[in-house]
């Protein structure tokens, strides 16, 4: 395993790790529609139990994403979480508002009720997605930071990375095209949580509502996304040449694709299936349109990501100085610590298949309000 085939590999998993979140987050659209559907009580209640069965596999994602970033690219975590620690402070914080909300909106004792607790589990809906997707976003725009590796040798102040402004991160809320993807990604989360909520939960009633929220969220998603997408195909990139250097290239994206045809098919394949999915979610009576739009939405992701890093293109670009920019080259492990970790990701399909089986295990009955009102566990 040369030292490259490690990078290459790395960049993939995260890549997927990255792809497969972005799916869960389905979680924080269910919230988000929980929250704001005009249904009942019982009803409403049983859409956060329907998602609080699951809120731990995205949150545990999100934490597996993050520690992968760490080991594999240590200075990409050290440069982004601490630099830009606003954004990743409030999505941390949105995150275990969710945790406690899940578990103390419905306890004995709770003398404040239980809509507080419903209103952060809707603030984590919104803001989890958007600014996941707003942080991801920049890597196509850029961020205010500066990279200086002869500084740790500095022993007064032996900080190699340093932001360049004191917004640390919201500045990205300033960056119209990292925005937009922010917003395409809360949109796919909604259009994912009611395409789970109608497959998981078995009442008729609230099916109908469940679907125009397939639709509408569908319809707003494909237009955000849709042209985020076509500025990405002509926006300029962040090109890196075979001694490093970082320059501006134009529809580097675009040759990107071109170049790995592979990554082209994944993303054309990872929309029709979304479209597949929203179709049957808003215009059938089938309930398995998640199937459909997960699949589509880890391949899209996926391919998004692969982008962003593969064929000589920094990652995370410096929008300040361009030779400050990270690629997979220059910000990952040691290569012994990435073959070790390698050898360790055998492992990875084996908890998959564990979380297929609990997964099976949970949803293999329809969820209803009788179960509800019989349940011992319930939020």
């Amino acid at each position: 395993m040369s030292y490259q085939f490690l990078q290459n590999y790395w960049w993939c998993l995260v890549s997927l790790l990255g792809a497969l979140l972005t799916f869960l987050m389905f979680v924080q659209g269910g919230n988000f529609w929980a929250s704001v559907l005009r249904i009942n009580d019982s009803q409403r209640r049983m859409l956060f139990n329907s998602t609080g069965r699951k809120w731990e596999l995205t949150f545990t994602t999100l934490v597996t994403f993050g520690g992968a970033f760490f080991a594999s690219f240590p200075l990409f975590y050290s440069t982004s979480f601490g630099g830009a620690y606003w954004v990743w402070i409030i999505i941390l914080l949105t995150f275990v508002f969710q945790a406690v909300s899940y578990e103390f909106q419905n306890k004995k004792g709770n003398i404040i009720g239980a809509k507080p607790f419903q209103i952060f589990l809707c603030i984590n809906g919104i803001l989890g997605p958007f600014l996941v997707g707003t942080a991801v976003g920049t890597f196509f725009t850029g961020s205010a930071f500066t990279v200086d590796k002869s500084a740790i040798y500095n022993g007064g102040s032996p900080v190699i990375s340093t932001w360049a402004n004191n917004f640390h991160g919201l500045e990205a809320l300033a960056q119209p095209w990292a925005v937009a993807l922010g917003v395409a990604v809360f949109l796919l989360a909604a259009m994912l949580g009611a395409l789970y909520l109608l497959n998981n939960i078995e009442d008729e009633t609230l099916h109908p509502t469940l679907r125009k929220g397939v639709l509408w969220s569908g319809l707003a998603f494909v237009v955000v996304f849709v042209t985020w997408l076509i500025h990405l195909y002509i926006t300029d990139g962040f090109a890196v040449n075979a001694e490093g250097i970082v320059s501006m290239e134009p529809y580097k994206y675009t040759h990107n694709f071109v170049a790995n045809p592979i990554v082209l098919a994944a993303l054309f394949l990872g929309v029709v299936f979304v479209l597949f999915g929203w179709f049957q979610g808003a215009f059938t009576t089938s309930v398995l349109g998640i199937w459909f739009a997960g699949i589509g939405t880890v391949l899209a992701v996926l391919a998004i990501f692969l982008v962003a890093g593969i064929n000589g293109t920094a990652y995370y670009p410096s929008n300040v100085d361009l030779q400050s920019s990270l690629t997979i080259r220059n910000s990952c492990s040691s290569p012994f610590t990435l073959k070790a970790m390698f050898w360790a990701s055998l492992a990875i399909p084996f908890v998959v298949a564990y979380i297929a089986y609990a997964w099976h295990a949970m949803d293999k009955k329809k969820l209803t309000t009788e179960e509800i009102d019989k349940a011992d566990i319930k939020y």
